[in-house]
């Protein structure tokens, strides 16, 4: 449960347990195509002006309700950069931060945010979070994972992993600056992981259930993405963490405004019934009192962004994908914004067309 939520790897169990899944995957993928129609966006979503194409220029494009959509560009930088700054990656630079279209806090803001914690860190998405906050400097990060030993190993080699039925490619994490810590949602206590966050000030949960035993999905996805996920907001609570950032999913709370029928929704609560788990979550963080920020990305992609960021308000987007390289840009950003305090962002890839991809699948 190292990964941001059901587009983790396909791992443990047997080879006949990987072709199960794989054929209730294409099951689910011939009954959409054949009798769902398509998802789009533009009926939830606020209608965005187009601001930027893949080059020298990137944009963060977004709206809140009724507020008008926000452009932010970097020229002259390089993509990496410019994809940083758009998503005010650099703890303290005035950069506006998308669907909010405020100014990210400056140093003394910032400074606030001494330590960070990222529970799954050695998760696809947790990974890049933990990448980017090591390259900050005055910054102490936190790795928490379930075995520090095989951790270590995973985070510093580059390895091939398989999704279902993509084989995606996984970079290498400089881990120079980075404490790794015993954090394992499921199995520890609330005091053993209140111990790993202590001296911490924010949190960042980037963990999710692995799907792969289907006959196990239910009872994984029920300890990690809920009770698991509640018992480290518990920790965090106790050990004084004063904000958290959830990676979290598009339609967790798809069945509050119609969309438990939507494509999306169907295709990704299939698996565990991985959204009905997470919004108790979500729920449980809000009622904390802790200071958060929930991010619900739409299906993950391993590949650079091709397009506009594209943040929305809560409960407005029902499919799109996004890159996760731009997830733990926002996850990061989030951690010292102020304006996103107490905010569900979610995002996706703005394309230029309504999104027609959800979860790899051609809706």
């Amino acid at each position: 449960h190292q990964s941001s939520h059901l587009h983790a790897p396909f791992q443990g169990g047997e080879s006949t347990v990987f072709t199960i899944v794989t054929l209730l995957t294409m099951f689910l993928r011939s009954i959409l195509l054949l009798s769902l129609a398509p998802a789009t966006v533009g009926a939830f979503a606020p209608s965005i002006p187009r601001a930027f194409r893949a080059g020298s220029t990137t944009a963060i494009r977004a709206a809140s309700g009724d507020e008008p959509a926000t452009d932010v560009s970097a020229s002259g930088l390089d993509r990496r950069t410019a994809l940083s700054r758009a998503a005010s990656l650099a703890l303290g630079a005035p950069v506006a931060l998308a669907s909010l279209g405020v100014v990210a806090p400056g140093p003394a803001a910032a400074a606030d945010v001494k330590t960070v914690v990222v529970a799954g860190a050695t998760g696809q998405t947790g990974r890049r979070v933990l990448e980017r906050l090591a390259g900050t400097p005055g910054l102490s990060v936190v790795g928490g994972v379930r075995n520090v030993d095989k951790a270590t190993k995973a985070l510093g080699e580059s390895s091939t992993v398989v999704r279902g039925a993509m084989v995606q490619k996984v970079g290498s994490v400089d881990t120079a600056g980075v404490e790794l810590k015993r954090l394992d949602v499921v199995a520890d206590s609330v005091d053993s992981l209140t111990e790993a966050l202590k001296g911490a000030d924010a949190l960042v949960i980037a963990t999710g259930f692995i799907p792969g035993n289907p006959l196990k999905m239910n009872q994984a996805a029920h300890d990690v993405d809920n009770v698991g996920t509640c018992r480290l907001v518990d920790a965090a609570k106790a050990a004084g963490i004063s904000k958290i950032v959830m990676v979290s999913s598009i339609l967790t709370d798809g069945r509050s405004w119609g969309q438990e029928e939507s494509p999306g929704f169907v295709i990704t609560n299939a698996f565990g019934k991985v959204l009905d788990e997470k919004i108790v979550a979500e729920k449980y963080l809000r009622a904390s009192g802790i200071d958060y920020t929930i991010v619900r990305p739409g299906g993950l992609k391993a590949k650079p962004p091709t397009g506009a960021l594209k943040v929305s308000g809560e409960n407005t987007l029902n499919s799109g994908e996004i890159s996760r390289d731009l997830v733990a840009d926002v996850a990061v950003a989030s951690l010292t914004d102020a304006k996103a305090s107490n905010k569900v962002l979610e995002i996706i890839e703005d394309e230029g067309v309504p999104p027609k991809v959800f979860n790899g699948l051609n809706m």
